[in-house]
């Protein structure tokens, strides 16, 4: 649904680096960006790589 705010395991604060994530994994590898972004925790780069963003389709319903 929507990017937490707060990695779930070890609770380091990872939200705001979600919106640079995406605009750069466009051009380069993921494994790079998580590196020049600073998530070197494997729990917290699970958060980025397994995220599916489904915000768009449930608020169709919240209506």
């Amino acid at each position: 649904m929507i990017f937490p705010i707060r990695c779930f395991t070890c609770g380091k604060p990872i939200g705001h680096l979600y919106e640079p994530y995406i605009e750069r994994i466009q051009e380069e590898p993921r494994n790079k960006v998580l590196d020049d972004l600073g998530v070197t925790r494997y729990c917290c780069r699970r958060m980025f790589l397994t995220h599916v963003d489904l915000i768009d389709e449930v608020l169709e319903f919240s209506v």
